[in-house]
């Protein structure tokens, strides 16, 4: 063995070591803001990876090094000529992608950097590969994890409970988990699945897109879109995916039974396409050729629609936050709510709310709102504005400064 060898084996630090060590020191830490693979096309999810990423690596540059992850998805069975199977060819690439390609993925750059935000909870298996203490998690709601936590709630088949059990044991060890809500919080809280000082309420912020302002390229694209638009026409909106919770099954029957009373409503829906069984609904209560679905449109466009809108309508089962509430109002779009103690931390008293499920009490409050027109839109905005990227931003990078500090 050389003399450096020796003297490094003896743990006495070489000019040479101690000028690395000096300069690692020096340097900024480096963040990995590991994404959702882009093909499984999550908005919320995206949107939140875009603005954390924009909001640090505008604001905070000079403190932290962000650098944005995300593979792309590695098609195998999606290619295969089965029409019929697509929906489940696709679901068996995600899930590969997902347990096996992705953690392959991050395993050579472990070393790349000092901290690891990993933004959808969902994809907390990564975690099993990551170094759990330089790991932050953002968690959106226990969506995920009821099958496992409460499966009498949501029973599911063997397989999928261990994969979800997986995700949860990953989640778990977490060296800090930020919560989008108090309410979010208090649920990890109540189920034990991380200590409370382990977890930091962020809320997310309001869109810069997101004005009562017109937008004289986006306002009349959105007109465009409006098939049998008129002046008269009442524009309700429901903004988000299909999934079940979020009740369109609800926000369905209502419409139909508001157009008895107001036959000039209209329904537009931003966002996934309504299931099969929805849209046999729409048509079982007449009202298919009143909705306009738009899919997912960009943010300027969903803007124009808080805008256009005389109601934002969220009638969901659940929520981890609730981010078109607060948007509508920043937009100045008045709000009816399901009466969940998360969208009441997050409407506020600028929100009208109602019980999950209560379709005559749910028609009521949307005719009185239709008629009345008595929003308080100083309220909505003050509302909205409590609720900012750039705050996200800094209470994030205070996570990031604690977990690195006991590193």
């Amino acid at each position: 063995m050389s003399r450096t060898g020796i003297v490094q084996a003896a743990g006495i630090e070489t000019p040479a070591g101690e000028a690395a060590r000096s300069q690692a020191m020096l340097r900024k830490p480096r963040i990995g803001l590991i994404r959702d693979l882009a093909e499984e096309n999550w908005p919320s999810m995206d949107l939140v990876a875009d603005m954390v990423f924009e909001r640090l690596d505008r604001e905070h540059s000079a403190t932290f090094e962000v650098t944005q992850i995300c593979p792309p998805l590695h098609r195998r069975f999606g290619r295969l000529p089965l029409p019929g199977l697509a929906p489940v060819l696709e679901n068996a690439d995600r899930l590969i992608n997902r347990f096996v390609d992705y953690p392959r993925g991050l395993k050579p750059r472990l070393e790349e950097f000092d901290l690891f935000h990993l933004i959808d909870h969902s994809y907390s298996q990564l975690l099993h590969d990551l170094p759990p203490g330089r790991t932050v998690v953002t968690c959106h709601d226990l969506d995920t994890f009821i099958c496992v936590l409460e499966p009498g709630r949501q029973p599911r088949p063997r397989w999928f409970r261990a994969m979800t059990e997986r995700i949860l044991s990953g989640f778990r060890k977490a060296a800090h988990v930020v919560a989008d809500s108090a309410f979010t919080r208090d649920e990890i809280l109540r189920f034990g699945l991380i200590p409370p000082d382990r977890i930091t309420v962020i809320f997310n912020g309001v869109h810069p897109s997101c004005s009562p302002h017109p937008d004289p390229g986006a306002d009349p694209q959105l007109a465009r879109l409006l098939t049998g638009d008129s002046p008269d026409t009442v524009w309700l909106l429901s903004v988000g995916s299909s999934i079940r919770r979020k009740r369109l099954d609800v926000l369905l029957r209502v419409f139909a039974q508001v157009r008895q009373q107001a036959p000039n409503v209209r329904l537009l829906r931003i966002g996934e396409a309504l299931t099969s069984e929805q849209r046999e609904l729409s048509r079982e209560l007449g009202v298919e050729s009143a909705l306009v679905e738009l899919g997912f449109v960009s943010r300027e466009i969903l803007s124009a629609a808080y805008r256009r809108a005389a109601l934002l309508l969220q009638p969901s089962e659940a929520e981890g936050f609730g981010l078109p509430p607060i948007e509508a109002m920043a937009c100045g779009c008045p709000v009816i709510a399901s009466n969940l103690p998360v969208l009441r931390e997050i409407g506020g008293t600028a929100a009208t709310y109602c019980a999950v499920g209560d379709i005559q009490g749910w028609t009521e409050a949307v005719v009185g709102a239709i008629r009345n027109r008595n929003f308080d839109r100083e309220r909505a905005f003050a509302n909205a504005a409590r609720f900012s990227w750039s705050e996200n931003a800094n209470q994030t990078a205070r996570v990031y400064e604690q977990v690195l500090g006991k590193g």
